[in-house]
């Protein structure tokens, strides 16, 4: 098997990995260290009448070399730090700690034997640095040989600190056992090193994909689940959806594909950006779109309740002018719901709107009389948000289907509730056939304008016709109401700043760091290693 590249490409969640794992293993010599250095304060390394003394020199290393060691432990929960700086802290923390066990044999006379213990030190030092540091065997082996010297040097010069008329027979074997144990030591810690490596690096191989390297899930829906990536050459966080597996039937595939091939096209900045799709080697889906770093509709409104009106009807407006050019093109969302969009914001402006997975799309038009990734006349969409004739006749809806769920979201954002609510699907779908909607000053805890009252009833009109007849009407509508009810830019800011952190923390689970990322490779090009040595 060939040695995996030493200069693999470097990731900046690979370094940040390396350089804590290079902080735990300095953690836990300087633990060794304090353990022997408390032993040593009684004058000598063991209790007893035949106690070998510990002098004041070698008490003197014991607590330079803890100090080295908690350091390095300190300096890896700093910032962060550069690849070649971290693999230098490593080598001159192993070289330097294995010097300072040999160094403990100087405070012992030259008439006592030498304890063992400097070299079991050096032997834990060297095997807990292949198993705690990912590196190759060829740099654990040289640092291994380095590291050893000092120990031999004290070893020969020293005659293992037998006493003089010690026979030379007994010298010469104990000095081969102490060359043999330090040689074992050195080519075990690379051998391992090789193992761990070598597993990482399959690991890695096995989940290959290429340039993005797959972090924790972020989320999952019927047919994908949404994990965090990094693009491996350009540092650009992303989202990459995958077709989860059982679910990659033919329909299932159909539609996954034809999902981000509609959402490609679509380039209104209310509406996520996708960046690439493809499929994998071993036959995954999978489509990359941008990270968005904000919270769904129905996770603010579960937290902070209701919104003021002018905070949704800004909500509102961008989420129209997100469906303006879907319907111009010939797509219809069909599945517009709270958790599908998503309120984020940027260093210049917040309350920016994004809406997501089209993975329910109806083509209108030439485009969509074609073979269809759905099944026919099958109910498509949330119950809470369907319009009535997406109920009686799924294949017959238009655009106004879209105008009637964003009547229902806006409902939502305005009262806290669901326009409709009930114990069952037929119960809630039979309510959207036959039951007036309520208008949402009449559920809702604070004052809403009559016009953005009459706008959401209009929308929620049982007959299409009745509704705004496009969403280019609607959202003129709704822009005109925003003179009414101003935007509040100020106080959206405040949200950011305050409320914000707040509700990224309660919904914050860190997931357990894998041992090493996922890697998805987009144009099917070989390997590429996270930055592990």
């Amino acid at each position: 098997m060939s040695e995996p590249s030493a200069v693999p490409v470097n990731t900046a969640e690979a370094t940040h990995d390396l350089q804590e794992r290079v902080g735990r293993y300095a953690r836990s010599l300087g633990v060794v260290s304090g353990v022997m250095l408390v032993a040593s304060v009684g004058g000598t390394l063991v209790t007893g009448p035949d106690a070998t003394p510990v002098s004041l020199p070698s008490r003197v290393v014991h607590c330079l070399a803890t100090a080295l060691a908690f350091g390095v432990w300190l300096w890896s929960r700093g910032k962060e730090r550069s690849l070649a700086t971290i693999h230098v802290f490593d080598a001159a923390t192993t070289v330097t700690l294995c010097t300072a066990w040999a160094l403990l044999g100087l405070g012992i006379p030259v008439t006592e034997p030498i304890e063992f213990s400097m070299i079991l030190a050096m032997t834990y030092t060297l095997i807990a640095r292949s198993v705690m540091v990912p590196s190759t065997f060829a740099r654990t082996l040289a640092l291994g040989l380095i590291s050893v010297v000092p120990t031999l040097y004290l070893l020969y010069s020293r005659g293992m600190g037998f006493v003089p008329d010690a026979p030379a027979s007994q010298v010469g074997v104990f000095l081969m056992f102490g060359t043999l144990w330090c040689g074992v030591a050195v080519v075990t810690a690379a051998l391992q090193s090789r193992l761990l490596y070598g597993l990482r690096q399959r690991i890695r191989e096995a989940t290959q994909l290429g340039q993005y390297t797959l972090r924790e899930k972020i989320g999952e829906g019927g047919m994908g689940a949404v994990y965090r990536a990094t693009h491996a050459m350009l540092r650009r966080p992303a989202a990459i959806k995958l077709l989860l597996p059982g679910r990659a039937g033919e329909r299932e595939i159909a539609r996954f594909e034809r999902e981000v091939q509609l959402t490609s096209r679509l380039q209104h900045p209310n509406t996520i950006s996708i960046f690439d799709y493809g499929r994998a080697a071993d036959g995954t889906f999978y489509y990359v779109m941008e990270l968005l770093d904000g919270f769904d509709l129905d996770s603010l409104v579960e937290a902070d309740g209701a919104l003021p009106p002018w905070r949704a009807v800004r909500i509102l407006s961008q989420t129209a002018g997100a469906l303006v050019e879907a319907h111009g093109l010939g797509l219809i969302h069909r599945d517009i719901k709270p958790p599908n969009v998503i309120l984020t914001a940027r260093s210049d402006e917040v309350d920016i709107v994004k809406v997501v997975d089209f993975g329910l799309v109806k083509m209108t038009g030439s485009e969509g009389n074609g073979s269809m990734a759905t099944q026919a006349n099958a109910i498509l969409g949330t119950p809470l948000y369907l319009a009535p004739e997406a109920i009686t006749n799924p294949d017959a809806v238009d655009a106004r289907a879209d105008i009637y769920a964003l009547g229902a979201l806006g409902f939502f954002l305005l009262t806290g509730e669901h326009v409709f609510k009930g114990n069952s699907v037929v119960e809630i779908c039979s309510k959207h056939l036959v039951e007036p909607p309520d208008p949402p000053s009449r559920r809702a805890s604070q004052p809403i304008p009559d016009s953005l009252d009459r706008l959401i009833l209009s929308c929620l009109a049982k007959s299409a016709n009745d509704r705004p007849q496009s969403a280019a009407e609607l959202k003129r509508t709704l822009d005109v109401i925003a003179l009414e009810v101003p935007y509040d830019a100020a106080g959206a800011e405040a949200w950011w700043k305050t409320r914000a952190p707040a509700l990224r923390a309660e919904r914050t689970v860190p997931p357990p760091r894998p041992a090493a990322p996922m890697t998805v490779d987009i144009l099917g090009r070989g390997a590429i290693s996270s930055a592990v040595d």
